[in-house]
């Protein structure tokens, strides 16, 4: 935890939360699946090591991030969000809680999702297409380098997704097939904090949410602001820190796995809150193919336990989910 600021050591009243940790060597099956469960049950949080992302690779993610984001404000909007929502998002453009925010929230992104090229028969499909890249000549390797990423995480994902199915009691495979796993939208978005929260006057790095998908892999440069809320209806609401670990993904499931799971597993509230440290983290959002449809798994129902929430098809829930919290494009083009 060596990247607190002074004054959070010193705050006594600073909440650390304690998360299962999934390793993905472990031989011990059965053990994985339990401890995995537990975590889905209590607060949908976990760690997983041992993913087979290496750290040299990472810390060169990191590093070409830092490199995009450090481009002259004039360069990085010739990438803005398209209506596909790949490419730049500027400070603001997003605003994830605003009964609390006063502005939107204080980071500025970059959606990169899988590659459809025009021929390809999904092209059409709102989360497919191609990303806008950064020119190669401003930042050699960029592409190729978030490219590699996006594969590897979408790896570690799928292995994730079977001890999920396990955890439900469902097949292993589950979620392999092409409508779920096999051709899914899967998003990395990188992120840039800058500035200090104040939670008093409804200032954010980023605002109170659930995510919106299946789950989430986070990874973080280790900078402390990352906050959860297990029981969001509680008053007054108990936020607590979720320390990195290095080499670790902090995992969290989204609201389509609890709509899945009938509840039964849970998508809970978290925030980003900022120190006056940069802050960059890499979550990759994990959703099935656009035609899913997310209705009650047969495991998450009985007689006495009837499905909680209406069947709604992937790509109408997830375009519903993004036009909520982001702004209109329209404002960009009469600012430019």
């Amino acid at each position: 935890m060596e990247n607190h600021t002074k004054e959070e050591l010193q705050d006594p009243t600073m909440q650390v939360s304690s998360l299962n940790c999934i390793d993905l060597a472990n031989d011990d099956l059965h053990r994985s699946v339990v401890s995995l469960k537990q975590a889905c049950l209590d607060c949908g949080f976990f760690y997983v090591i041992n993913h087979g992302i290496n750290e040299e690779f990472m810390d060169d993610v990191f590093d070409q991030s830092k490199k995009f984001f450090a481009l002259p404000l004039e360069e990085k909007m010739k990438v803005l969000r398209n209506e596909k929502h790949r490419g730049y998002t500027p400070v603001l453009d997003e605003i994830l809680d605003p009964e609390n925010q006063v502005n939107g929230d204080h980071k500025e992104g970059y959606y990169i999702g899988i590659e459809v090229p025009k021929d390809d028969p999904d092209y059409d499909k709102p989360f497919y297409g191609p990303n806008p890249w950064p020119d190669s000549d401003v930042l050699p390797r960029w592409r190729e380098t978030m490219e590699k990423y996006h594969q590897e995480a979408l790896r570690v994902s799928k292995d994730i997704g079977r001890l999920l199915a396990l955890a439900l009691d469902l097949d292993a495979n589950y979620f392999d097939t092409w409508e779920m796993l096999g051709k899914p939208i899967a998003t990395m978005r990188l992120l840039h904090y800058e500035g200090v929260s104040d939670p008093s006057k409804g200032i954010y790095a980023c605002g109170a949410h659930t995510d919106y998908g299946m789950m989430t892999l986070l990874a973080t440069d280790g900078v402390m602001g990352l906050q959860i809320c297990k029981d969001k209806n509680a008053k007054p609401q108990k936020w607590e820190y979720v320390p990195a670990i290095k080499g670790a993904y902090i995992v969290n499931l989204g609201d389509m796995l609890e709509r899945w799971s009938n509840g039964f597993f849970k998508s809970t509230l978290h925030r980003v809150l900022g120190n006056g440290q940069e802050r960059y983290s890499i979550p990759f959002f994990v959703e099935p193919n656009h035609e899913c449809l997310v209705e009650c798994l047969p495991t998450c129902k009985s007689e006495s336990n009837v499905p909680k929430y209406p069947a709604i098809k992937c790509s109408t829930y997830l375009t519903q989910r993004y036009k909520e919290t982001h702004a209109e494009l329209s404002i960009y083009n009469q600012e430019i």
